[in-house]
């Protein structure tokens, strides 16, 4: 039985949307995976997907690749300056500048959920990340996102990121920080939205499986909570960081929060040291 809550938020930490949602992202994917593995034996697996993600600010361009495919890093070879002793006058050259090189690229997790007698892909679990949100990575992903809902696979996709863009639904998503999306098979066009507010606990969602089999939990609090207590987030991030976008009651809110875990000190204190 879990004693403390190491997170000072009794729901998602809004400061984990920064230089730590990477680690986060496959973490929680793990966390969820390790949670339904036993709810879901012996017809059906959890597998975790695993994809890479290229964003070069710069160029404004975003790639996704699979690990089927390798990169190669050639060596350079030792650069001979030329002779330049020219007799002849050369043109003056107009230059311009080499982009700046690739940024490494980031892996990302989904889990998918099989049936084990015929490896058919059942349902597929997505942690939306700040590259699904924005300028071609959005566009990447909604590409990605209807050809999963042209299947018979069901998709559950989890926003737990202030901000960037939504997912495109036909009405108006209540207002809320976070968000669940659930496309079942069966029920399409439609989507049920769990949303979910700064100051509330995420909540217990269902994970669709094939007809006639029920649907099993899954817990996103519990998740969330096992990844604090097996990283230990609340000692990495930085609490005395004012956060974006927030309302005046919500910011109040959240400083009051953090005071009370007397995280912010411990924060500023790490910092003189």
């Amino acid at each position: 039985m879990r004693v403390a809550m190491p997170s000072p938020f009794p729901g998602m930490d809004p400061f984990l949307e920064g230089e730590m949602w990477q680690e986060f992202h496959s973490t929680f994917a793990g966390a969820i995976r390790s949670q339904l593995l036993p709810r879901l034996k012996p017809k059906y697996v959890a597998l975790l997907a695993k994809r890479y993600t290229i964003e070069h600010p710069v160029l404004n361009v975003t790639r996704t690749f699979y690990p089927d495919v390798h990169i190669v890093k050639q060596t350079r070879e030792a650069y001979i300056v030329p002779d330049t002793t020219w007799t002849t006058a050369i043109a003056p050259p107009f230059e311009l500048e080499n982009p700046p090189p690739e940024p490494e690229p980031m892996p990302y997790l989904a889990i998918e959920i099989r049936d084990v007698a015929e490896r058919r892909l059942v349902t597929v679990i997505e942690i939306l990340s700040p590259e699904n949100k924005r300028g071609k990575g959005y566009l990447e992903y909604d590409a990605k996102r209807a050809a999963i809902l042209a299947t018979d696979t069901h998709l559950l996709e989890i926003d737990l990121l202030r901000h960037g863009q939504r997912i495109e639904l036909v009405g108006e998503l209540p207002r809320a920080a976070y968000y669940v999306f659930l496309s079942r098979a069966t029920r399409r066009p439609k989507t049920q939205v769990y949303p979910i507010q700064l100051r509330d606990k995420l909540p217990t969602v269902p994970v669709p499986l094939l007809s006639p089999d029920p649907d099993v939990p899954l817990d996103l609090q519990a998740a969330l909570d096992a990844c604090f207590d097996l990283v230990g987030y609340e000692r990495l991030l930085d609490y005395a960081q004012a956060l974006a976008e927030l309302s005046a009651e919500d910011a109040a809110w959240v400083g009051d929060t953090i005071h009370a875990a007397n995280l912010q000190s411990e924060i500023e204190n790490r910092k003189l040291q």
